[in-house]
């Protein structure tokens, strides 16, 4: 994707702050290749937990399946830490569940919709989770 190159370059620059916020840089390595990557992903952040969702059909996430380490840029400040690609649907849904707690308003992108509490809806999250999957990644 074109814009991949502009935000890797505005997140590891000082203008990071107009998309920092909840955008990230994450560096692995492909299983097979051995190739480093570099993509920008969206992220929540619990302490040292980062959360991060991306739709089945793409491929890179594959490459965290089994855990790997990874390199998060986060704010201009390099991160170490363990990726782990998260497919089971039971599993997604919950990871989905503490992703959308921390950010509800990214609940529309999921087609999530959330009651009077602000809490999602649950088959919302249930169907949600067999298109997605989460990415969660300890920092050290």
């Amino acid at each position: 994707m074109w814009y991949n190159s502009i935000l890797r370059w505005m997140l590891s620059s000082p203008f990071h702050g107009s998309v920092s916020k909840n955008t990230m840089l994450i560096t692995f390595k492909g299983r097979k290749s051995e190739k480093q990557y570099t993509i920008p992903v969206n992220y929540v952040r619990d302490g040292n937990l980062f959360l991060v969702t991306s739709y089945r059909r793409r491929k890179w996430w594959r490459n965290l399946v089994d855990g790997a380490p990874v390199t998060l840029r986060v704010q201009r400040q390099d991160l170490n830490g363990m990726g782990e690609a998260i497919t089971d649907e039971a599993d997604v849904a919950n990871n989905l569940l503490i992703y959308l707690q921390n950010a509800p308003k990214q609940a529309k992108y999921f087609k999530v919709n959330l009651d009077l509490d602000g809490k999602p809806n649950a088959l919302d999250i249930a169907r949600a989770s067999q298109e997605r999957v989460v990415v969660r990644i300890e920092a050290k």
